[in-house]
């Protein structure tokens, strides 16, 4: 009898403690799915940029709000294309108007006119140079090099939000790209005005 009790004891607190994981277990569920809109809702009160990187490409997309956009402000982009070598280069638009803070999207075109395969990649330059610094692209084709067959043509993307801090003096950005084959030497920075800052040897991302 005293053998049996004793089992029966240890099978109610094994049950007791099973009954007691379960509880934690639950509970810890739930205050995990719980965590991200409180989340969210303390970001949101306290001002903070909770977008994602896909959330702020679905931004530039459809045009959903930003409240960090800084409306008071226009700031128009320039867009120019140099092609060091026989190929068609050249931005779908030659300019836009952005506010601060604003996801903008625009297209590049490209086309291998050549009657053979290329490996290319373009580098970016800046004017004025300070500018530079505030210019955050968050999609943009200088980020890889690509290979196009004879007379293939190609759109990409730039995918960029100007900073807020960028000096309220600048009221106009050329940005410029310089489209190259890979293997040759870099090529020298565009000509995009007085402003235009001296490119590094070798390609940035």
């Amino acid at each position: 009898m005293s053998d049996s009790r004793k089992d029966l004891g240890l099978q109610r607190d094994n049950k007791h403690m099973l009954g007691k994981l379960g509880v934690i277990a639950v509970a810890m569920f739930g205050f995990g799915y719980a965590m991200v809109p409180m989340y969210k809702s303390i970001c949101e009160a306290l001002g903070i940029n909770i977008l994602s990187r896909s959330e702020q490409l679905d931004a530039g997309v459809t045009g959903k709000a930003n409240t960090q956009v800084d409306t008071s402000r226009t700031i128009t982009v320039e867009f120019d294309a140099n092609a060091r070598g026989p190929w068609d280069f050249k931005p779908a638009q030659s300019s836009v108007q952005v506010h601060p803070g604003e996801v903008t999207t625009v297209m590049y075109e490209f086309r291998n006119v050549q009657n053979r395969t290329m490996s290319a990649q373009a580098i970016p330059s800046y004017a004025p140079k300070q500018a530079m610094a505030h210019f955050n692209k968050l999609e943009c084709f200088c980020f890889n090099q690509y290979t196009l067959a004879p007379g293939e043509s190609k759109r990409w993307p730039v995918v960029f939000v100007i900073d807020p801090k960028l000096s309220k003096d600048v009221t106009t950005i050329t940005l410029s790209y310089t489209f190259f084959e890979v293997g040759s030497k870099t090529p020298a920075a565009p000509v995009t005005g007085s402003a235009a800052p001296v490119l590094r040897q070798g390609v940035r991302s």
